[in-house]
């Protein structure tokens, strides 16, 4: 659908709708959905057939905005006003009690956010008065799109609409810069160059497009329990019911949204080790067992 004003109006009624849009930033087309809307965000994994789940970069309208969800000091806001809107990402500590889903950060206790400069995007921030959790609108481990077609041969049939605003500015994601603590540390070279080495990845990852280690539980992670052995916390999964569960109805979109906060409550729990029940590898189940093997290594 062409950009202008029924695009974008029909973007934010499906982002309203839990369902993602693709639509363009000035680096490539993104796969934009409610940051704070679990299942919206799993639904993303879900069209892209995407592996595992790493952190996605959280859209913003602005600092003011991305303040609400991020924590910013005097060097991290210093980049933000010089930057902004445009291609750097900020990887920040999360701000307690924000209500990204965690399935956004996988996990960790930090966020990628960035204020995008392309017009259709800050449009339909506007319009859906939200973050937005926005991947790359490709299939996973497929070329990034850098225009509408590009989306429709990778994604067709698997989202309910693209915004074509044309080919995009850069064609490069964006820089990613972590501000965690010490100096910054480049994660991911782009258009913006600050004149940092990139860092050396270390054991979890802190971005998209790290190949490393996720956020695992400190206890004792089994997979494919049907039942719980003494000392266990169950996570079930439909049939198997459990302490908590993943989905008692079996549905693939609840569990991947609410699998970080079941590893949370897990750890938090009263028992010294943790099982999980058995996840179909189908769909999204094969990025749930992906997240699982990696947590239970």
């Amino acid at each position: 659908m062409a950009y202008g004003d029924a695009a974008i109006a029909e973007a934010a009624r499906l982002i309203a709708a839990g369902r993602p849009v693709a639509v363009p930033t000035e680096t490539v087309y993104g796969l934009a959905a409610d940051a704070y809307d679990g299942a919206a965000v799993a639904r993303v994994y879900q069209a892209k057939g995407r592996p595992s789940f790493n952190p996605l970069i959280v859209h913003v309208g602005d600092i003011a905005q991305a303040s609400e969800i991020a924590l910013f000091d005097d060097e991290s806001r210093a980049l933000a006003e010089a930057h902004w809107p445009g291609p750097l990402t900020l990887v920040l500590p999360l701000r307690p009690g924000a209500r990204i889903a965690a399935l956004v950060t996988a996990g960790l206790a930090t966020i990628a956010v960035r204020a995008p400069a392309h017009p259709a995007m800050r449009d339909l921030l506007a319009a859906a008065g939200t973050p937005l959790a926005a991947p790359s609108a490709n299939a996973s481990g497929r070329i990034s799109p850098t225009r509408a077609e590009h989306v429709l041969a990778s994604l067709g049939g698997r989202i309910p609409l693209i915004v074509d605003a044309g080919p995009t500015g850069h064609g490069l994601e964006s820089s990613i810069v972590a501000l965690t603590g010490g100096r910054p540390r480049l994660l991911r070279p782009g258009p913006i160059d600050l004149g940092l080495v990139l860092s050396e990845r270390g054991g979890d990852v802190e971005a998209p497009g790290q190949l490393a280690r996720h956020y695992a539980p400190a206890k004792p992670l089994r997979l494919d329990a049907a039942e719980a052995r003494d000392g266990e916390w169950l996570i079930g999964f439909g049939a198997v019911a459990g302490d908590a569960t993943l989905s008692a109805s079996g549905d693939l979109v609840e569990a991947a949204a609410g699998l970080f906060e079941r590893l949370h409550e897990a750890e938090r729990g009263p028992c010294p080790t943790i099982a999980v029940a058995p996840v179909p590898e189908v769909g999204l189940g094969a990025a749930i067992n992906d997240r699982l093997r990696r947590a239970a290594a």
